[in-house]
């Protein structure tokens, strides 16, 4: 879930330049249909170091950044500083409506296969 001050404008921007299939479930709710999850479990900071415990975040990954990067870019997309290696994977962030950023990332482990249904 994301909160933000203009969210008819970021409906659109996940419609329109990242290309998120979703459906309208009335009066312009978008809710988008992500095909694939991770969830991560981080050990918190220290208080007033970083992240606290009870924080989270909602990160997309890619198999290629420098590629998908590129592609979001020649939709209008603006990026956040430069792709820099966190060492799980290669991460950078861009700029949605609501005036803050989203992490997309590159990540190094690799996925597991679903299991068969």
């Amino acid at each position: 879930m994301f909160y933000s001050s203009e969210p008819e404008a970021l409906r659109a921007f996940f419609r329109d330049k990242l290309q998120l299939p979703g459906f309208d479930v009335g009066e312009g709710w978008l809710i988008f249909d992500l095909p694939e999850a991770d969830l991560g479990c981080h050990p918190a900071d220290p208080p007033g170091e970083g992240q606290p415990s009870g924080a989270h975040n909602i990160s997309f990954y890619c198999d290629d950044l420098v590629r998908t990067v590129a592609e979001l870019k020649s939709r209008g997309v603006e990026f956040v500083g430069e792709i820099v290696d966190h060492g799980y994977g290669l991460v950078t962030f861009f700029k949605v409506p609501g005036d803050f950023a989203v992490q997309l990332y590159q990540p190094r482990y690799t996925k597991k296969p679903a299991p068969a249904a």
